[in-house]
């Protein structure tokens, strides 16, 4: 079984890493393979709405980093995404990095696979951050794997970071919950436990009638 963690940092090193490293650390002690995925510091285009990715093979049209991600994720057992908090929200590189990841057609290849999300900060818009990328989850029916708190450690460098000693204990204990859930998810698949069935998706569309009285 295999974690894929996004680190959607432009600092290889910086907090959010170290922070990904704790989990990445404690699923490797849990007999859990990992792989740090580095967005890095090259531009990132956000959607364009071409709905190239919509025929097949299913690649986006932008032919960047998102790409490497999809093949990846394919072969992936969960994941967790990282980021810092740039002005009390998620960066702009992980926020277009996941907008097309997700808008990809092929999304199936998350469906009923686990994932976090870790956000690091100085100080403030912690919370705002974690609930930005967990809606990509729950739109995609993956179980989000949860800790003793918000998935968040504080600190202006990682120095920083390793002082907190509370967060890299979510961190830890992020690490135990993914890997004894994925655990679980193999077990009741080998014991023959089927999963969800799957109904063809329903698009309703609203068209902004003013009903009389309204």
């Amino acid at each position: 079984m295999k974690v894929l963690l996004v680190n959607g940092s432009p600092n290889a090193q910086g907090c959010t890493f170290t922070a990904l490293s704790e989990v990445a650390e404690t699923l490797n002690r849990e007999g859990i393979e990992t792989q740090i995925f580095q967005l890095g510091k090259k531009p990132i285009s956000g959607c364009i709405a071409c709905f190239k990715c919509q025929q097949k093979p299913g690649r986006c049209a932008i032919n960047d980093i998102v790409n490497d991600f999809v093949e990846l994720a394919r072969e992936t057992d969960g994941f967790v995404f990282g980021s810092p908090v740039y002005f009390s929200s998620a960066t702009g590189s992980i926020t277009s990095f996941m907008d097309r990841a997700f808008f990809c057609p092929e999304r199936s290849m998350f469906h009923l696979k686990p994932a976090a999300a870790v956000v690091s900060a100085r100080r403030a818009g912690t919370s705002a951050t974690f609930d930005q990328l967990n809606k990509y989850f729950t739109i995609c029916q993956m179980p989000i794997i949860s800790s003793s708190y918000w998935n968040m450690v504080h600190g202006f460098t990682p120095e920083d970071v390793r002082q907190d000693f509370e967060g890299l204990q979510i961190m830890r204990n992020l690490g135990r919950n993914m890997a004894w859930f994925l655990r679980c998810k193999e077990a009741g698949i080998a014991a023959g436990v089927p999963l969800p069935e799957k109904e063809e998706q329903i698009l309703t569309n609203f068209h902004g009638i003013r009903h009389p009285g309204s």
